[in-house]
């Protein structure tokens, strides 16, 4: 029995510690030869630069942790590193290479999110065994670093894991830090565990944490892509903190998903075609005032430059804009004047530290938070699947199975998913 045959079959620990470790294992990847593939293509079809094949397996560092995956989930950082912009990834792991020539291959495994198995630690991990039962979090960071004890975010080689690193979610293994791993919701299969931490934590740190938006009872938030992987979890965080979510989305049938989830205000952005300049911002900021009455206290922002001048004008006055990402374009546009003279602000959010991904996977653990899981591929299909991202055809998450043979499986505590409830849990999916 190999391996991974073994944390299929549900074996032991002592199993698993005496069988072997392969010397190279099946994972999704891009090649370093096929960077400029897509130079002068309108069309970057991830599908073309995505791979499924053999790779080696790296050694492990005394503070990692071997992962044997059953499944994973597609990112928007997945697509980015597919399309080899807006820097080819291979430069990141270059650059890592130079202080842990590991990372530094002809192959980029990538992936951000995973749910599996311990099979090995490393010769300093105190905290985890094999057999343990994970998720991982996606910040890899030096915890020697001193900034790490107030928010490693703020470490100065922090690093997005299966983006800016190698040997990520999206395959049979994965090596990750000690301190990205946190114990698996009980309640929740394999492929609902993995969809989560990434997108959550992010929304978590954007909303709820010290560090951002620091949202109160009763405030109104404006969230762009609200039925999408971060806006899912941003509409659950501000109904559980007590705020009103104003959710923006692009379809009717994303506005009927947001009204079962309980959103009590949606906006069909197809009725805004124009938000580039301020005749559309004032369209947008009277329908935000004609659902909830006020101007939004804190605008929900990753989309970037098609939406960034329209999130600063609808804030209200001494409100908040909190941007995590740009998936439209990075230069953003807006008028200026709307930002100093009504004393706004604009706050930059990257990921989540080890205590905030740890606080909301105890909410994800406490039934509080449900997974924005949509449609499960195979291994086989995570270009497909990462394709269904690149192209907006997908709502919430995208997961990918790993060496779980089938969905659904993984689930322990039967009676918790009971009370939860299938409805909630499967609300994306349904």
């Amino acid at each position: 029995m190999t391996l991974a045959q073994a944390v299929v079959a549900g074996a032991e620990p002592d199993e698993l510690a005496r069988l072997e470790v392969p010397s190279t294992y099946n994972a999704a990847y891009l090649r370093k030869d096929e960077v400029g593939m897509f130079d002068g293509d309108e069309d970057k079809d991830v599908r073309r630069s995505m791979h499924v094949g053999q790779v080696p397996m790296p050694e492990l560092a005394p503070d990692e942790v071997l992962v044997a995956v059953m499944a994973s989930a597609i990112n928007y950082n997945t697509v980015w590193s597919a399309m080899f912009e807006p820097v080819p990834t291979f430069a990141f792991l270059e650059r890592f290479g130079r202080t842990d020539p590991r990372h530094d291959l002809s192959t980029h495994v990538l992936g951000s999110d995973a749910s599996g198995v311990v099979v090995r630690v490393g010769a300093a991990v105190r905290h985890w065994r094999i057999g343990d039962r994970v998720v991982t979090s996606p910040a890899y960071i030096d915890g020697e670093d001193p900034i790490a004890q107030h928010d490693g975010m703020l470490a100065a080689d922090l690093r997005a894991w299966g983006f800016e690193t190698n040997f990520g979610g999206l395959a049979e293994f994965a090596v990750v830090k000690a301190t990205q791993l946190l114990p698996k919701p009980r309640h929740l299969s394999w492929e609902e565990a993995a969809c989560n931490l990434l997108c959550a934590s992010t929304a978590y740190r954007m909303l709820v944490g010290e560090r951002g938006a620091r949202m109160k009872q009763g405030d109104v938030v404006l969230l762009w892509g609200a039925a999408g992987g971060l806006g899912g979890y941003g509409v659950q965080l501000v109904r559980n903190g007590g705020g009103i979510p104003v959710g923006i989305v692009g379809s009717p049938e994303k506005a009927e998903l947001l009204g079962r989830m309980g959103c009590p205000h949606v906006i069909d952005r197809s009725q805004f075609d124009d938000l580039s300049d301020e005749k559309g911002w004032r369209r947008l900021g009277a329908e935000v005032r004609r659902l909830v009455g006020e101007d939004p206290a804190i605008v929900f922002e990753h989309t970037g430059r098609e939406t960034f001048g329209a999130s600063v004008y609808v804030a209200r006055r001494g409100g908040s804009v909190v941007t995590c990402g740009s998936s439209s374009g990075y230069a953003h546009t807006y008028d200026n004047r709307h930002l100093w003279m009504k004393l706004k602000r604009v706050i930059g959010s990257h990921g989540a530290n080890y205590q905030e991904c740890h606080e909301v996977n105890r909410l994800i653990s406490l039934g509080m938070v449900h997974p924005t899981l949509s449609a499960v591929y195979p291994l086989t299909g995570a270009a497909e699947a990462t394709r269904a991202v690149q192209v907006n055809r997908h709502v919430g998450k995208v997961g990918v199975l790993a060496l779980a043979p089938e969905p659904d499986l993984g689930v322990e505590d039967h009676a918790l998913r009971e009370r939860v409830g299938e409805d909630r849990l499967r609300l994306f999916r349904s």
